[in-house]
């Protein structure tokens, strides 16, 4: 497979000299970040989210360009000749270090030697879905993507939209169709969002323009393909990445074994002896272990005929299982690290104590707690919970960065429906955003004759999706006071809220410090500007002091 669409940098010699210390390549969508500070790195990919530039550009225009005149500059490049004449290989390959993983990793085995150190990896340009996987590892790996809810997915790249074509259909006369509905797709993108942002405008002239493109861009990407091109970066420990390639190079889809492939290749340049069992003769029958799990989990329902029954709910929220006695666990939980007992017996002790008692215990311990990023204690982690949600897939992604629970999905399909946003019909866009459905869903079922996993890429961010979610009572308490947020988009935060409500009748006594909005509001981000100059006059204030 050839390299991805992406929109690949051009810099000067003089650019590239300033560029080449800190990155495995220049001209590829793939590269690690290599020889940076760790707030520098850490800066540089948080900007993932918000720019629609490649990072290696961001970093030019913004971390160096602005100070190259100044005594910083100076320093800067001094540090940069010094990087250029030693090379950044010969200060990777540091002897002892070498020496020391010879010996330890003979030892003590690679794996905790691997999570002690990490690096930082870029994709310039990935699918959806190809994002999706790489972000379902949980163990090790930290990764932010580039947002649909504040850039616009609209542009081109010489003269093509940003979508994925797969190369499985690359030789097939269905490609022609395949990229006829995509143009169009994204042409209905572009058009209404246009029209859109016209309609707030004149029903809002006075809010701000930012805060309006920003629910333009929450609203429209709901039209968007999984075949959406974005950019992501990662960082993580040796053996997450291990672990990341290890479970791509067999996948059934192109993209994903082409991108294992590529991480494979980069990150060899940084972190080599962490990731020297991938090319062992026994790590591919666990590649290939790993890789074809789905095809077989397919092979196998064909031989016992599994029947599909079509079985449709009404709830978007069902909670499916939780401990009954969840209270009383918490509370022994929290008594337990003081009390002499062992825990079934302090289990038994606070089951006898009357519902007054039981309050005075968590107002005690919890009545202080007034923010949601004050955590919750641990006890908290006794009690479970197991929930299935039907959500559309752009909300769900947001949902499934929180990695602490068991999250196991379905497959990207049409099957679960559609809900059309309500702004169509209040732009006049009701039937033409019904045909775009309607395009994608005729795509789908003719990929899907040709491969169940491909035919993912025609599947909309408005298409439902069905995800199981088990978890403990402390991250349910983490996600649902960060999801109903007033910033939060609409679609998760109604998942969010009715989950809330669902633990309000089960757990009366600790969902009293539950920290959820149920409030609605037109606008998600109003304010915004005002809290991000707060918070940056507050971090200017902190540095100038240390």
């Amino acid at each position: 497979m050839e390299e991805i669409l992406f929109k690949k940098p051009h810099f000067t010699e003089e650019e590239k000299y300033y560029l080449e210390p800190f990155f495995t390549n220049l001209d590829k969508s793939v590269y690690a970040i290599i020889l940076l500070p760790p707030e520098v790195i850490g800066a540089l990919s948080s900007r993932t989210s918000r720019s629609k530039d490649d990072l290696r550009v961001v970093f030019l225009n913004e971390f160096i360009k602005p100070f190259l005149e100044s005594e910083y500059g100076k320093v800067w490049k001094n540090f940069v000749d010094f990087l250029h004449q030693s090379g950044y290989e010969i200060l990777f390959a540091n002897p002892k270090a070498r020496d020391f993983y010879i010996k330890w990793l003979a030892e003590y085995g690679d794996d905790s030697i691997a999570q002690m150190a990490g690096t930082h990896l870029v994709f310039s340009s990935l699918s959806q879905i190809a994002i999706k996987h790489f972000e379902n590892q949980r163990i090790g790996i930290a990764p932010i993507e580039k947002s649909t809810r504040y850039v616009d997915f609209g542009e081109k790249v010489n003269n093509h939209y940003l979508y994925f074509v797969p190369p499985e259909i690359e030789n097939t006369d269905f490609k022609k169709d395949y990229e006829k509905v995509m143009d169009t797709i994204f042409d209905f993108y572009v058009y209404s969002t246009q029209k859109y942002f016209a309609y707030l405008k004149e029903k809002y002239p006075q809010e701000k323009e930012r805060v309006l493109k920003t629910k333009v861009f929450d609203e429209c990407r709901r039209i968007l393909p999984l075949s959406t091109l974005g950019q992501v970066s990662f960082f993580a420990n040796g053996q997450a990445f291990e672990y990341l390639i290890n479970r791509s190079l067999f996948h059934p889809l192109e993209e994903i074994r082409w991108a294992g492939k590529r991480a494979h290749e980069e990150l060899k340049k940084v972190i080599p002896a962490f990731l020297r069992r991938i090319e062992k003769e026994e790590s591919k029958d666990y590649q290939k272990y790993l890789g074809e799990r789905n095809l077989r989990i397919l092979k196998v329902l064909e031989e016992i005929n599994w029947k599909e029954e079509k079985i449709n709910f009404d709830e978007n929220v069902r909670l499916l299982a939780y401990d009954e006695d969840g209270e009383n666990k918490i509370i022994a939980g929290l008594l337990y690290p003081l009390a002499k007992e062992p825990f079934d017996l302090v289990l038994n002790k606070v089951r006898k104590l009357d519902l007054k008692e039981k309050e005075n215990i968590l107002k005690e311990i919890l009545k202080d707690r007034k923010y949601r990023w004050q955590k919750m204690p641990r006890a908290l982690e006794l009690v479970y919970l197991k929930f299935e949600i039907k959500i559309n897939i752009g909300a769900w992604r947001d949902l499934q960065r929180h990695r602490m629970q068991t999250l196991i999905n379905k497959i990207f399909t049409i099957d679960e429906g559609f809900t059309l946003p309500l702004f169509y019909e209040e732009i006049g866009l009701k039937k033409e955003a019904e045909k775009i459905i309607s395009l994608s869903e005729n795509l789908y079922e003719k990929l899907k004759k040709i491969n169940i996993f491909l035919s993912q890429y025609a599947v909309l961010f408005l298409h439902y999706l069905k995800s199981l979610s088990y978890q403990n009572l402390r991250e349910f308490f983490w996600e649902v006071e960060l999801r109903t947020t007033p910033q939060g988009h609409p679609d998760y935060r109604k998942i969010e809220q009715e989950k809330a409500k669902i633990i309000q009748k089960i757990y009366p006594l600790i969902s009293k410090y539950l920290l959820v909005d149920f409030n609605e509001y037109s606008f998600t981000r109003r304010g915004e500007e005002e809290k991000i100059k707060e918070r940056e006059e507050s971090l200017k204030n902190f540095l100038e002091k240390s």
